[in-house]
């Protein structure tokens, strides 16, 4: 919906002037707003509803932030993304009373002091309208007359006797068919009287349609129902994960894992498994078994990750780690012994605790190993429609955490296995002599070049002192060390065969890694052609006040997903050529070191993983968010958000 923020805007401000006679300014004008308690005396422990009652004036509606599912897209009932959606925030007297969370399937129990938070309430039945917001008549979900929304809360056990007050914050916006007025944030307030004993009296008229089988939802621990919305490149739908909805977020997790094999974090490391599996390939049964062992050693991890995400308190993505400069140093370190010994160049003496456990290719336990190995270089990627999949887990309970990513592993570890089941498929590569050993040199060159990254960007991390951008000069050794990984399988497969087939292949190969590791050296290593604005919560407020238009990256200088996005389609001539048009400004938020600020502004935008960019109107309204995108998605998603600033209405405002 290209033009829809756009076509609001100017329908707000057409409607503020037409609406100057009937003195409406804005929603508040048009829409008043109670709160109302199923009963004025309550005991302590019991169930309360409230009712927020939104009496609409004749000729307006309302926005519902209720959710659609299939069967109303099916009825041709379209989702207006550049709506002000009606929501509905409580204050944090969770000493008094609980409320049950909007996402998860659990009563809040503590918030920061003078804080609110959105709660789960009982939507009403929307009334269809049709309007045309951009994209042609369509017909559109909202509130009209008197709109009765229900706040299900449950007063503590141990919550003081007495008058007690629950503040509510309802934010709305007010159209008719033509014209908006400005979106409003009403606070309202409600006074219960908390008793020992057992309350008495019943609930007014207005409560007669209130489904008092929420309150089993939450007490069950069952998840309000909420669209997650998936984005690939062009491609974007939303899927309901309650239902049999659930085994299709199950399938996208499960396909996301299995993207992750192609990420530039686990790529090089796919070979070495190909090489271990082709020397049994005779032995099918050894071979399978072996295969099983690795994947089971992925799963494992993922699952272990999932435990650290239900359990620990604010963990919420393996990427997080990585913000531990110790842990992405540990875990450069790690890869740099492997790579020496892939090598073979020298050897090194191990003690012999450590010696005395077997990780070869061709052992069980080599394998498992191998398998979390390969998990663990996997995290700081994020492939397509994972991400999405893996925030919405991160809102349920442990169970549901688990079993979707335990879906990712399964998905990661697919191919693997699907190679030890066939061995037939990897019979053909060399299984021993001087052409495996370079192809094992070559790749241990390459896992080098890994190690040095992942320790080059932790210790950014150790150094970084945010907002400050980190330092990138490491990237000149990765650079290198691929570089010499390319000459050496090129000299070296001159100097065993004199087969001018093989040189031309190998030779080719050789060259094309060597020169594109040169380049990486000099495109990583610059600042880019962007002018970034490194985030803090004041640079962002003044960007907001500045009157345009805002791109946001999230980024990391371990996130090698995001280096590739922003060099391939940030930097592409296409989105410089719509930045130096102008109303836009560009903020990126650098995860690399310990930047609560960066990840508390992720986190609003309901991701736990990046890469993620997000694009802002003047407003501040969210116009575009991904973290699989092309040049032409931003671009349009650019021209969308600032098409407000460059049109006759906003210079005449």
């Amino acid at each position: 919906m290209r033009f829809a923020i756009f076509t609001l805007v100017a329908a707000i401000f057409m409607g503020n002037a037409a609406m100057a006679q009937g003195g409406a300014k804005d929603s508040a004008d048009v829409v008043k707003v109670q709160a109302i308690p199923a009963m004025q005396t309550v005991a302590a422990g019991a169930d309360l509803p409230v009712a927020i009652v939104l009496e609409i004036s004749p000729g307006w509606h309302i926005w519902t932030n209720d959710r659609l599912g299939n069967g109303d897209a099916a009825k041709g009932i379209a989702t207006f993304d550049g709506a002000v959606f009606t929501s509905i925030q409580a204050s944090n007297a969770w000493k008094v009373v609980r409320a049950a969370s909007a996402s998860k399937p659990e009563w809040l129990t503590t918030q920061p002091s003078g804080s609110f938070t959105e709660v789960r309430v009982q939507w009403p039945e929307f009334h269809p309208v049709k309007a045309d917001v951009g994209d042609g008549i369509q017909t559109y979900p909202v509130f009209e007359g008197q709109a009765v929304i229900f706040v299900p809360f449950s007063i503590a056990p141990d919550a003081p006797l007495g008058p007690q007050t629950i503040v509510f914050k309802i934010e709305f916006q007010a159209c008719t068919a033509t014209n908006c007025v400005a979106p409003s944030t009403v606070e309202v307030s409600m006074e219960v009287e908390v008793k020992a004993g057992t309350a008495s009296g019943a609930p007014p008229a207005i409560f007669a349609e209130y489904d008092s089988e929420i309150f089993s939802q939450i007490h069950s621990g069952i998840a309000p129902s909420a669209m997650i919305q998936f984005n690939f490149f062009d491609w974007d739908f939303s899927i309901d994960p309650n239902g049999a909805g659930f085994f299709l977020v199950l399938i996208i997790a499960a396909t996301g894992g299995l993207l992750l094999n192609f990420t530039p974090c686990v790529l090089p490391v796919i070979p070495l498994k190909i090489m271990g599996l082709s020397r049994i390939a005779g032995n099918r049964r050894r071979c399978l078994l072996l295969g099983a062992a690795l994947s089971i050693g992925v799963v494992i991890f993922w699952i272990c990750l999932g435990l650290a995400v239900a359990l620990l308190s604010g963990f919420t993505s393996a990427s997080q780690l990585f913000q531990y400069p110790l842990f992405t140093v540990t875990v450069g370190l790690i890869i740099a012994l492997m790579a020496v010994g892939m090598c073979g160049f020298f050897s090194i003496q191990l003690p012999q605790s450590i010696a005395g456990i077997d990780f070869r290719h061709d052992t069980i336990a080599g394998s498992v190993g191998f398998g979390v190995m390969t998990a663990v270089l996997s995290t700081p990627c994020t492939a397509p429609l994972m991400g999405a999949a893996a925030a919405w887990a991160a809102t349920q309970n442990p169970l549901i955490v688990l079993i979707v990513f335990g879906s990712i592993g399964f998905g990661m570890a697919l191919p693997y296995f699907i190679l030890s089941a066939f061995p037939q498929m990897v019979s053909h590569v060399p299984k021993s002599g001087p052409p495996s050993d370079v192809v094992k040199q070559t790749m241990g060159l390459l896992l080098l070049a890994a190690a040095a990254y992942f320790v080059g960007a932790g210790l950014a991390g150790f150094l970084v002192d945010p907002p400050s951008p980190p330092t990138n000069d490491y990237w000149w050794i990765v650079s290198a060390l691929g570089t010499i990984a390319g000459l050496w399988l090129c000299w070296r497969t001159i100097k065993l065969t004199q087969s001018a087939k093989f040189r031309g292949i190998f030779c080719s190969l050789g060259i094309a890694i060597a020169a594109i590791s040169v380049s990486v050296g000099f495109q990583f290593s610059d600042d880019g052609m962007i002018k970034w604005v490194f985030y803090n919560p004041a640079r962002l407020d003044t960007a907001l006040k500045s009157g345009d238009a805002i791109m946001i990256d999230f980024t990391a200088e371990w996130c090698l997903n995001c280096k590739t996005l922003e060099k391939t389609v940030l930097e592409s001539s296409s989105v410089l050529a719509r930045l130096k048009v102008g109303g836009i400004q560009t903020v990126k938020v650098d995860l690399t070191g310990n930047n609560i600020d960066g990840r508390a502004l992720l986190k609003k935008y309901d991701r736990v993983t990046i890469p993620l960019l997000v694009i802002l109107d003047p407003d501040g309204k969210e116009i575009f968010k991904s973290d699989a995108y092309t040049p032409s998605e931003v671009v349009e998603a650019i021209d969308e958000a600032t098409s407000q600033i460059n049109t006759p209405l906003s210079k005449t405002n």
